[in-house]
């Protein structure tokens, strides 16, 4: 019998946890041919979630939970739930119920029926989102769509189901930073798309403002293309040439007028924006270069600071020192 694993990431979720659990067991109970693994991802959250959690676990033997020692961001978390799975199957979905827990069962047959090795989802629409987001997101998908050669569907959201193979191919990438639609796509493999109708979160807040959004979306443009380097060293380029033009021309006009205080102000101008470009420029290379770094530091993705398992082992030697 095969096994699907079901990984959700956590942060502050303590009121959808128990919405979302109620909406996906009659999902589980009608999948007769198959058994479930629902690995929960506390990443760091401060409310009551972690408890609702061990709840669960205790409750439901289908329920695990892995719970970091801070905040470490939802990457790490989907990380740190595919490297504990252990299904011949592994889905990743928001508790929010964003995703729809009805599309599990055909996302299963899908992968049984077609020759496929993900089925991932996409939003057909964005009712309900602030027209402002949805912009800037159309904007975002179109510009790194042009600068990357990795194809990121617009749209796209991570909730997918992927077969063991392209989880573990998935594990191999081990970079700090991370960006999951990106890497999901240039792994490979084939993937065939599910549409459906934007929904509104179930409870709760978004944890996802527009100032982390737009962090979220650098780092998929910076792991991803290398052309704003490209467009730094273009930059350069394009400013010599025109300063060198403009110095050829200033010379020309001392010498002719001999007036070399008249366009102090342009002059000021220039260098102002002269100076900016090459701030901006530098600004570039830095945003690289303290990737790099955080590379070389080689530290870890996410530490765990507690996990079901650990527990249960903990009772089962409680009782056998009990029993001796």
């Amino acid at each position: 019998m095969d096994k699907i694993s079901v990984i959700i990431p956590c942060f502050n979720e303590q009121e959808a946890i128990p919405v979302y659990y109620d909406a996906i067991l009659p999902v589980m109970d009608s999948m007769k041919e198959v058994t479930f693994e629902l690995i929960f991802v506390d990443d760091g959250s401060t409310d009551g979630t972690l408890a609702d959690m061990r709840d669960m676990a205790k409750k439901d033997h289908r329920c695990r939970y892995l719970s970091f020692s801070r905040n470490f961001g939802k990457e790490a978390a989907l990380y740190a739930g595919m490297s504990n799975a252990t299904g011949d199957y592994v889905a990743v979905m928001d508790v929010d119920l964003q995703d729809p827990v009805e599309l599990l069962p055909k996302m299963y047959q899908m992968l049984q029926s077609e020759d496929c090795d993900c089925v991932a989802t996409r939003r057909a629409d964005r009712e309900g989102e602030p027209k402002i987001r949805s912009f800037l997101s159309n904007c975002f998908y179109k510009f790194i769509n042009k600068i990357s050669s990795t194809e990121i569907v617009n749209g796209a959201r991570d909730y997918r189901m992927m077969k063991k193979n392209m989880v573990k191919s998935v594990l191999e990438i081990q970079e700090y930073n991370r960006f999951s639609k990106g890497i999901f796509q240039w792994v490979g493999f084939r993937t065939v798309w599910l549409e459906f109708h934007n929904t509104q979160r179930c409870a709760g807040k978004t944890k996802w403002s527009l100032a982390k959004l737009a962090a979220y979306s650098l780092e998929g443009i910076l792991g991803f293309s290398i052309v704003p380097l490209s467009l730094a060293s273009f930059m350069g380029i394009f400013f010599c040439i025109v300063a060198f033009f403009m110095t050829v021309f200033i010379a020309a006009r001392t010498l002719i007028f001999g007036d070399s205080v008249a366009g102090w102000t342009s002059l000021v101008c220039i260098i102002f924006l002269v100076s900016g470009v090459q701030l901006f420029c530098i600004g570039i290379m830095g945003a690289y270069l303290s990737r790099t770094y955080l590379e070389t530091k080689h530290r870890p993705i996410y530490i765990l600071k507690e996990e079901s398992q650990n527990q249960e082992e903990e009772g089962r030697q409680d009782t056998e020192v009990a029993q001796s």
